[in-house]
């Protein structure tokens, strides 16, 4: 996340002392970029927590909250992106208006290997592989 911020920064900086507008807009743009996502980064983390009542996901606008009885499925998946087999937590939940919500978690979403998050949350919610 340092870097992030460090980056938009030097981004900033170079949009202002840079004389070639084309280069001054691709930094500012750049800056910008980069600063949201160092903000996302800074205020929706960490993004999912799980105790005895269910399971909350964070994002920019305020936290989303689903009791067990909501929760259709909790699971890993794994996609091949980049050559690379890359696990991702998938939560179901069923939306007070029937409603369904797919929401995916990575490892830095999560800030933990995604099979060791499922791992804890069965054992919060008592359940067994």
């Amino acid at each position: 996340m340092i870097a992030t911020w460090a980056g938009a920064v030097v981004a900033a900086l170079l949009a202002v002392l840079t004389t070639d507008p084309p280069g001054r807009l691709f930094a500012a743009v750049a800056a910008l970029a980069l600063g949201a996502a160092a903000l996302f980064g800074t205020v929706a983390r960490p993004r999912f927590a799980a105790d005895s009542d269910g399971v909350a996901v964070r994002t920019l606008l305020g936290v989303r909250r689903w009791p067990w009885s909501r929760v259709h499925r909790l699971r890993v998946v794994r996609h091949r992106r980049l050559g690379r087999e890359v696990p991702m937590l998938e939560l179901d939940a069923i939306e007070p208006d029937g409603s369904e919500r797919l929401v995916v978690l990575g490892r830095l979403d999560l800030g933990a290997h995604p099979d060791e998050v499922l791992g804890a949350v069965q054992a919060v919610r008592g359940l067994t592989n």
